[in-house]
């Protein structure tokens, strides 16, 4: 075993002798759809994981429709306008939209995946800092009781979830990227993160990919869990938790 392989080990199983009280994580993964083989590889995967699902992908109903026959949360990963001009790929909404096309693309992306719990950002440095244009996405969701929101936190702008809690939407944020770098040493380090902060906080939320070395990791470290003194639990039910944990908190930012 490689030294920093080692001291990834001992901090795991450090931190897990000094747990308290069993800490909530989440996992989120992202850009669902595209890929048949690796979307069925991370839906087989063990544990409480969440799915989100680009719109209008070749798979995302296919792929949906399993997920949640097993038990999983689906999700509706939407396409936003990026700082630096990203391709969005189908179903993107932007601030050149009028508001009624804005919305009416928004409608057709719910519509496009079965069984939604709740939506995440893909991209959308740009957009989530539009206040106008969040105001409409969340009012919209709004009308969707079902659903929650989460801030992908693509800029350290954005003002999502703060929207979505203006309009009394379930949100929470994410706290760890997994795989920004796709090596499997990257991956394992920054799940011994979000093992650190759902410790400290009682909760965090990591978001994911289904790339190769992402899944392999997984693999690994999922079935561990409990050693640790951490649980993997869907979105909405760490979106839950927290506000039970904050209720104050929570409350009061819904003030402008």
């Amino acid at each position: 075993m490689r030294v920093r392989e080692i001291l990834l080990a001992l901090t795991l199983a450090g931190a897990a002798l000094a747990a308290q009280a069993e800490a909530l994580i989440a996992i989120v993964i992202d850009d669902m759809g595209d890929l048949y083989s690796e979307g069925r590889q991370a839906i087989a995967l063990p544990g409480a994981l969440t799915f989100s699902f680009l719109p209008h992908t070749p798979y995302a109903v296919q792929l949906a429709k399993q997920a949640h026959a097993q038990g999983r949360e689906v999700m509706l990963h939407l396409p936003m306008q990026a700082e630096r001009g990203n391709r969005l790929g189908p179903g993107g909404i932007t601030q050149a939209m009028s508001e009624d096309e804005f919305r009416q693309t928004l409608r057709e992306n719910l519509a496009a995946v079965p069984h939604l719990r709740g939506v995440n950002n893909h991209m959308g440095s740009l957009l989530t800092r539009r206040a106008v244009q969040m105001d409409w996405m969340m009012s919209e969701l709004q009308q969707h009781a079902v659903l929650f929101f989460i801030d992908s936190m693509t800029s350290p702008r954005s003002i999502a979830r703060y929207a979505a809690q203006g309009h009394q939407i379930p949100t929470t944020r994410r706290d760890v990227f997994l795989d920004n770098q796709r090596d499997r040493d990257s991956i394992r380090r920054q799940f011994a993160l979000l093992l650190s902060l759902a410790r400290e906080r009682g909760a965090a939320l990591a978001i994911g990919h289904p790339y190769p070395a992402t899944l392999q990791v997984l693999a690994e470290v999922l079935p561990a869990l409990e050693r640790y003194g951490v649980r993997l639990v869907p979105a909405s039910r760490l979106i839950a938790a927290q506000q039970q944990r904050s209720p104050q908190l929570w409350h009061a930012s819904l003030s402008p």
